[in-house]
């Protein structure tokens, strides 16, 4: 199928002649773009990344750069006996068994090698989040750099292409891919004034993320979460699931997504879901408790937006906060006054405009060990002063919908056929979140970002 799809995403036969030529071709500078990019020049393809931004960002960037990985010489350096069975055992059940299981077993199995070959190979310092749990994960298996943010990440990575000799062209937007016989022959891009350029390629890999970014197809797909706040790159406009559909690409899942239910409101900062997995809470406007919480950040952000206003609050104590602040996000927001303290339960109340009686009398009803109103276990909680809280409201981060693949990371076509040399990760492809919000695993994205990413650099 050739022609037009969208003003920025065309399909065409291939020019007379390009510009340039290279082996493979990634569109896309985030956390799969570049993974792929590293691992092809591993495998001595001459390789090169085409990138919209002034510098490379995406959605990794706002992320907190956590990757999960089960049986890493990490966990291992602190007791933690896992295995990718248990791993991909984890992300059916949080995604109620919706994914394919071969393509879950094909991301659990091979994320300790790729987090090991980052961090050997590409200097990548990683450690393992050992004093606290995702929601989900029955090991911990999160694995982050220093400051566990997604921008250390970026910023890593695209040292790493710079030690290899691997050219990121910024500023180029990529325009229309050009097809002859289901093969890939490249790719034109434009630049901000308005002129193009054409390459061709042996391959291409598309890494441009999802579709998030683009509030009409957020509205088309999954509209339970279109009046959210969008905590993603703007850049994620759907370009690959365009590109994809017009060549005749299936698709999956398009109603999936990550949400989070703890951004600071205002300022518009994530907090730590540490701050509720230590034995915090949200509570609403009335200083009273609405769901378990113990359920995911993800499907939190739905739940959070059907409070009055679509507010709630985070409350928590300083322990708590102890350990948030391994995180920078959680360090900026309490530079930037988010975070608000109180010696009593009545002082905190105050700070954050709550009625004192309510939230005291809620927060008592906070069992020391066991079960509560809403089916939520606790284990050895005490909340004591100094007491913290943070107003918060829901917000969309990702889709985790998008093209299929298959072990290879080759989009596949709506008969189940790969195109030959057309490769597809992270957030252009289909992820392991099912078909909703709840299906997502802590750290699902850069999963799918990285292991594809290196899987589709290495075919």
């Amino acid at each position: 199928m050739m022609g037009q799809l969208t003003e920025m995403a065309q399909i065409d036969r291939p020019p007379s002649q390009f510009s340039f030529e290279i082996q493979t071709l990634i569109i896309g500078a985030g956390a799969a773009g570049m993974t792929a990019a590293l691992a092809a020049a591993d495998e001595g393809q001459t390789t090169l990344i085409i990138e919209r931004d002034a510098i490379p960002s995406g959605s990794t960037a706002l992320s907190a750069g956590l990757i999960p990985a089960a049986g890493t010489r990490f966990q291992s350096s602190v007791g933690i006996d896992d295995n990718a069975d248990i791993f991909a055992a984890d992300i059916q059940q949080k995604a109620n068994g919706e994914n394919e299981q071969s393509f879950v077993d094909l991301l659990a199995e091979n994320a300790a090698a790729t987090i090991e070959w980052l961090s050997d190979k590409h200097a990548l310092p990683f450690s393992l989040v050992h004093d606290f749990d995702y929601p989900g994960h029955s090991q911990r298996r999160m694995h982050g750099l220093p400051s566990r943010s997604g921008q250390e990440l970026i910023d890593h990575l695209r040292s790493a292409c710079e030690a290899s000799d691997i050219d990121i062209i910024c500023d180029a937007t990529a325009h229309t891919i050009y097809v002859e016989d289901d093969l890939v022959r490249g790719i034109q891009f434009v630049r901000p004034d308005g002129s193009t350029e054409q390459i061709g390629c042996e391959r291409l890999i598309l890494a441009c993320n999802g579709f998030g970014g683009n509030a009409d197809k957020v509205r088309e797909n999954m509209s339970n979460i279109s009046d959210a706040i969008w905590f993603g790159h703007d850049g994620n406009k759907g370009e690959a699931l365009d590109w994809g559909k017009a060549l005749g690409a299936a698709t999956k899942h398009l109603s999936a997504y990550q949400g989070h239910g703890n951004v600071a409101k205002p300022h518009g900062i994530l907090i730590s879901w540490a701050v509720i997995t230590q034995g915090g809470v949200q509570v609403d406007k009335l200083g009273k408790r609405f769901w378990n919480e113990a359920q995911g950040y993800s499907e939190a952000a739905r739940v959070v937006l059907a409070q009055p206003d679509g507010e709630a609050f985070a409350i928590f104590d300083e322990d708590i906060a102890s350990v948030a602040r391994q995180f920078t996000d959680f360090q900026n927001a309490e530079k930037q006054g988010a975070i608000k303290t109180g010696g009593t339960i009545a002082e905190l109340a105050n700070q954050l405009g709550l009625p004192a009686a309510e939230l005291k009398k809620t927060l008592s009803a906070i069992p020391v060990d066991g079960t509560d109103q809403f089916g939520r276990a606790f284990s050895d909680t005490n909340l004591k002063p100094p007491f913290k809280g943070v107003k918060v409201t829901g917000a969309l981060f990702h889709t985790q919908g998008g093209l299929c693949v298959d072990k290879l990371a080759r989009v596949q076509k709506l008969d189940g056929a790969p195109f030959p040399n057309l490769f597809a990760a992270g957030g252009a492809a289909v992820g392991v979140s099912g078909s909703n919000d709840s299906g997502y695993l802590s750290g699902n994205g850069l999963l799918s970002a990285v292991v594809l990413g290196r899987i589709a650099g290495q075919a």
